[in-house]
């Protein structure tokens, strides 16, 4: 006996995306949660809570390899890490679904081409309400409709930096952004980027996703349930055991997080699988990629007095180093960069950080990181293992050094950068990659997993390679490609 048609555990950007898909189906769906909703309260547009005290921050930690407990700053919320996040919503590039020479080495590519994916980056535009305009930015692949809303406004200092950039020969773009500004905005003056969205003015997992999906009353949602493994039959999932009791689903989702969703899957080990669940292919946990990533602040004499800042992005390396070299990465700006961010970040004097941050223009510099087998999650009794191998780091050194150059021939005589670590989460993937050959991955090019033929799998855990754009768009869209899947089988 079943407790529900399709059982889907997580509700970040592809759990919610794809309830949302499967919603108008008429099947059964629970959402099983390990978080609850995220309440607003004054510390949600406090950057001294948010980035000085921690405030948000969750308590679980991981362990390196060598037995160091680190904080990864993964957040189990309703909507997932997408409450935090930057609200980009990039399409990967048509050439990143093929193989790719870099620097540090070769991609895999897809199972698939961007054509094939192109109609459900569409629908996730529109689910997510995109803001954008594609034609400024030469990289940028075919479109069938422009986006649904005109891009966010650039503010002062940026529609300056814009000029500038492109006086020097650059191509600045609008960055595409799920972000209901005057909503944002009427609840205070802040950044969105890092910054959690409590009132809906950021189109997150939960408010444009899930909300839809929860409008049905075929979907149902449980928060505060921690699954601890899952159960088989045959080769069926039987049953998901969570800390209140045990689930049963005609199909069951994993969409936990490219971490969480492998630790799962190794944890549900069996005398009939011994490695873990659908690991006949030895890849689950492997592949970990974590894009290769820095902070990079321009200063001038002139002041910036953006409020939110993130509106543009360079994608003048992305494809090669303009000289006919490999692939750098793609730049964007991040959130505005206030002063007591800056002293959190850097513990900096308060007064240094606050003539700092008047004066900068802050940007993130974003490469791909490549999959490596040795770089891979495990398990180690209740704690989970990252064991990060870093790839590609000559490629993002270029690119940065590619941006300071740029900058300051437009007018930035200034620039500093410092890199992220391994405590910052920077779009974790690739741990149960997609495939068509079972040998050499965990699912098939749809998410099902080639093992457990009702078990599929919908989150950063399948990207076959990490491209150098922020992953939300592309986790949408295979989920919505995913939940057409479902329910035609269904049928």
């Amino acid at each position: 006996m079943t407790d529900t048609d399709i059982l889907i555990i997580g509700s970040g950007m592809g759990g919610a995306s794809l309830a949302a898909g499967l919603a108008p189906s008429g099947l059964r769906i629970l959402i099983l949660e390990r978080g609850e909703y995220l309440a607003d309260q004054p510390a949600a547009r406090d950057p001294a809570a948010i980035f000085g005290r921690g405030h948000f921050r969750p308590t679980e930690t991981w362990l390196t390899p060598e037995g160091d407990r680190f904080n990864p700053g993964n957040y189990a919320y309703v909507g997932g890490n997408s409450k935090f996040y930057g609200a980009v919503m990039m399409r990967y590039r048509a050439a990143d679904f093929a193989p790719i020479r870099h620097l540090g080495g070769m991609t895999p590519g897809w199972p698939f081409d961007y054509a094939t994916l192109a109609p459900w980056y569409a629908r996730a535009e529109a689910l997510y309400q995109v803001r954008g305009n594609y034609a400024l930015d030469p990289t940028e692949p075919h479109h069938d409709a422009p986006y649904p809303f005109p891009p966010i406004p650039h503010e002062p200092a940026i529609a300056d930096l814009a000029r500038r950039l492109q006086a020097i020969g650059l191509h600045p773009a609008p960055l595409p952004l799920a972000v209901d500004l005057d909503r944002w905005l009427a609840r205070a003056a802040t950044p969105w980027d890092a910054f959690p969205d409590t009132t809906g003015g950021k189109l997150d997992a939960e408010t444009a996703a899930l909300a839809q999906a929860l409008r049905h009353p075929n979907v149902r949602l449980e928060t505060g349930v921690t699954v601890q493994r899952l159960v088989t039959e045959g080769d069926q999932i039987s049953a998901v055991i969570t800390d209140r009791g045990r689930f049963c689903a005609a199909r069951v989702v994993l969409a936990a997080g490219a971490v969480m969703t492998a630790a799962i899957l190794l944890r549900s080990a069996d005398e009939r699988h011994p490695t873990g669940l659908a690991n006949r292919s030895d890849q689950l946990g492997r592949n970990f990629m974590n894009h290769n990533a820095s902070a990079v602040l321009a200063l001038s004499g002139r002041r910036n007095r953006s409020i939110y800042q993130k509106t543009l992005q360079i994608n003048d390396w992305y494809l090669g180093d303009g000289q006919g070299g490999a692939p750098l990465g793609n730049v964007q700006l991040l959130g505005r960069v206030s002063a007591p961010i800056l002293a959190a970040q850097t513990g900096m004097p308060g007064p240094l950080a606050r003539l700092i941050a008047s004066h900068a223009i802050d940007f993130y510099a974003m490469s791909e990181d490549l999959p490596n087998p040795e770089s891979r999650v495990r398990v180690r009794g209740d704690d989970i293992v990252l064991d990060w191998r870093r790839s590609n780091w000559a490629a993002h050194l270029a690119l940065v050094g590619k941006l300071k150059t740029a900058l300051k021939r437009a007018g930035f005589p200034i620039v500093l950068s410092k890199a992220f670590d391994r405590r910052t989460p920077s779009h974790q993937c690739g741990t149960a990659r997609m495939g068509n050959d079972p040998a050499t991955s965990v699912t098939d090019s749809y998410g099902r997993c080639h093992d457990h033929p009702n078990l599929w799998i919908c989150d950063a855990s399948l990207l076959p390679t990490s491209a150098a754009v922020n992953p939300s768009l592309t986790i949408a869209a295979l989920a919505l490609r995913q939940a057409d899947r479902i329910a035609s089988e269904a049928a």
